[in-house]
């Protein structure tokens, strides 16, 4: 299958670099593509990350990826125009590079920088290709992320899993609200969920998740994985809830996460730059959420919070 990389390069004058990635990356969300890699100049490579060295991009950018159709050149035309409008009002300017690419070529790129991350000593993300040493009671979530773009390394995905870690009873039932690669579902079921239910948008990121799912062995019996939207989709309520989203899609769903969670209980967002922090603590406390733990890594924050009885 080929694709469409359409990388969105960026300079900000009146905004700081992180809301204007926030923002970029709120345009592909409205497009239906949750995932998007993040070039960022000033972000030095960690220790270890591998033997070659890693160049540096020019400029800060975000890239996303369409199928080659004509739904996918449509989907382009108009995000060249929204880019334009959001663009216009947070003072950014931005440079749309659009190029056809193949999976297998993105794959093998993708490869050379994906390595497996350790979330604490005992619980590691690793890609299906590379191996760890591990103890017999590591967890271990094994990962292809296809083209859903969820590897684990990013540190909202970090934030989320150990706020998960810390709040997620044995037996609870567990909500993944925009799963990408599944991730975090699968994070919690091998920390003990009762039952897993994931949902996306994106047709694409469902596909990849149900392939991790299966390569780590999870139960089909208590796992189900929806496409679709949140408030449509999903009816029950769970224990815990979380989403690995953007602030304004955070905030867009707060009346539905409310809705699908149980009266006292968990619900864990990330995906939030520090500027962003208060609007969001101040709109749970608007939709009876308590607030338990802030927890902040690198450039993001991430938010525990429980629904009052």
């Amino acid at each position: 299958m080929k694709w469409i990389e359409a990388k969105v390069e960026f300079d900000c004058t009146d905004t700081d670099t992180e809301t204007a990635v926030d923002v970029i990356a709120g345009v592909f969300y409205d497009h239906g593509l949750r995932g998007v890699v993040i070039d960022d100049p000033g972000l030095a490579p960690a220790e270890d990350w591998g033997d070659a060295p890693v160049v540096r991009p020019e400029y800060p950018a975000v890239t996303g990826f369409l199928p080659v159709s004509s739904e996918g050149l449509a989907r382009c035309n108009s995000l060249q125009l929204q880019l334009k409008n959001v663009g216009e009002r947070h003072s950014i300017v931005t440079r749309l590079r659009l190029r056809e690419i193949d999976d297998e070529d993105w794959a093998e790129s993708w490869k050379a920088f994906f390595k497996p991350v350790w979330i604490s000593g005992d619980m590691v993300i690793k890609p299906s290709w590379e191996t760890v040493s591990a103890k017999t009671d590591t967890i271990v979530i094994d990962i292809d992320p296809g083209m859903a773009f969820g590897t684990g390394g990013h540190p909202t995905t970090i934030l989320s899993l150990r706020l998960i870690r810390e709040h997620l009873k044995k037996g609870d039932a567990f909500l993944d609200v925009g799963t990408g690669s599944g991730i975090l579902a699968i994070g919690a079921a091998k920390l003990g969920a009762g039952s897993i239910c994931a949902i996306d948008v994106d047709e694409t990121a469902v596909t990849v998740a149900a392939d991790n799912f299966l390569r780590n062995a999870l139960n089909r019996d208590r796992c189900r994985l929806i496409r679709g939207h949140l408030g449509a989709a999903i009816k029950e309520q769970f224990d815990l809830v979380a989403a690995n989203i953007l602030t304004d899609v955070i905030l867009e769903l707060l009346d539905d996460l409310q809705r699908v969670s149980k009266q006292e209980g968990i619900f864990i967002c990330s995906g939030i730059i520090p500027q962003h922090k208060e609007r969001v603590v101040a709109a749970l406390e608007d939709h009876r959420f308590d607030i338990l733990a802030i927890d902040r890594l690198e450039n993001w924050v991430g938010i525990a919070a429980r629904r009052r009885g």
